[in-house]
């Protein structure tokens, strides 16, 4: 343990709340951030296709989802552990897994792409898709059994719906308990992490199939929902070591999260570099292996043009970069660093997203306007959801401040 006893401050203490400076950007940034996603999107459009803007929004929307769900995650395995570290940290992950809520709304474009058709964004909806590509009938025939806007609108009602629950209960449990003080909420949400964490999981693999896979219908891999959850995992530790740094270095919370804390999310980084690699390999090296015409042509279309430099860039600087930086324990037990690798990874984990969305929008990467759109998209989405975070922060505060684990937290030190 820690050689000084940290003492609990009230919850009213102003370390424990969102600082004025961080909470006056909220507005700009949602207003911002609406122009910018909305200009980015039109650009795609009307500048490249229609396909194009929308695979762009759906790049953004991807990114972001991916964050929020891997935040969640970290928040229910938290209870279910009954981990007492992460307790400072851990309020920051429910802010950013309460995204799922405007990230619902934001997903209705994509929904109305789905329900024009005519391959505005997921070949599938193209009714002249088997005349085009000469894809055998029995086989097209089976797969519209699954992938048709009826279906396609009801699952994602299903996997949003259950997100939005799971967040909201998980939220509304822990702001109560900085009013409340009460130990049996703490036990009420362990409980049900268990099963919280099996639907999470199983939605969150399903929804990628749907919104993502789908973008190739004719292409499957049974890993590709454990593909995006890594990568959500990790920008999710990353988001969590950024916003912790930038908060202390306005002057929340700089006594509660320590070198110890940033340590931890640290590993967690490390860890989930490999992890991510691990799994990116093992699907390539069974597809490869293999070696069937159905499963290799997603990876065929990656190894030509831009997207195979994208390829190459995504093994040295997603993987080897960064496994070599974040590897040293004086790295991970010094706060700028981790959020300066916290940084880095959430950018490349944009750059993962675009790789695999990209290239089924058929147009490289668009050209210049192509890739400006591109970036105003996501620029735009990540600004709104921020200035969403901020204001949300500004009404619940960004510990959690009554919660029975908060010394063990606060008295965290490494073995």
């Amino acid at each position: 343990m820690s050689h000084h006893a940290p003492k609990i401050k009230p919850a009213d203490d102003p370390a424990f709340k969102l600082p004025a400076t961080l909470s006056v950007l909220s507005v700009p940034l949602c207003v911002g951030g609406i122009g910018s996603l909305v200009i980015g999107w039109m650009l795609g459009w009307f500048a490249v296709d229609a396909r194009f803007g929308m695979s762009a929004y759906l790049t953004a929307f991807t990114y972001c989802l991916t964050i929020a769900l891997g935040s969640m995650f970290f928040v229910l395995i938290q209870h279910l552990v009954r981990a007492g570290w992460s307790v400072v940290v851990r309020r920051i992950g429910e802010l950013l897994m309460m995204m799922v809520l405007p990230l619902a709304v934001l997903f209705l474009p994509i929904l109305v792409a789905v329900w024009v058709g005519g391959g505005t964004l997921y070949e599938w909806t193209n009714e002249n898709f088997v005349a085009e590509t000469g894809f055998d009938d029995g086989a097209w025939s089976a797969k519209t059994s699954y992938l048709n806007p009826g279906f396609f609108t009801l699952r994602a009602i299903l996997y949003l719906g259950i997100w939005i629950g799971l967040a909201t209960y998980y939220f509304k449990g822990s702001s109560r308990q900085d009013e409340t003080g009460e130990r049996t909420i703490t036990e009420r949400l362990q409980a049900r992490s268990g099963p919280a964490l099996i639907l999470l999981s199983l939605t969150m693999s399903f929804a990628m199939f749907d919104w993502v896979m789908s973008l190739a219908p004719t292409w499957f891999s049974t890993m590709f929902g454990v593909y995006l959850f890594a990568g959500g995992m990790l920008s999710a530790h990353c988001a969590i070591a950024v916003c912790s740094y930038v908060l202390q270095s306005r002057g929340a919370m700089r006594d509660e999260v320590t070198i110890e804390h940033y340590h931890d999310l640290g590993k967690f980084i490390f860890g989930f570099v490999f992890f991510w690699t691990y799994i990116a390999f093992s699907q390539y090296m069974l597809i490869w292996y293999a070696n069937m015409p159905e499963e290799t042509e997603w990876f065929f279309h990656r190894q030509h043009g831009i997207w195979f430099w994208l390829s190459m860039g995504l093994i040295f600087f997603h993987w080897m970069l960064p496994f070599l930086g974040t590897m040293s324990r004086h790295v991970r037990r010094n706060p700028k660093l981790v959020a300066f690798w916290g940084c880095y990874l959430l950018i490349m984990h944009f750059v993962d997203i675009y790789w695999i969305i990209m290239p089924e929008a058929g147009q490289g990467a668009g050209g210049v306007m192509g890739v400006i759109a591109s970036l105003l998209c996501v620029g735009g989405m990540v600004s709104l959801m921020l200035g969403l975070v901020l204001y949300k922060a500004n009404q619940t505060g960004v510990i959690a401040a009554r919660d029975p684990r908060l010394l063990e937290s606060l008295q965290f030190h490494q073995i």
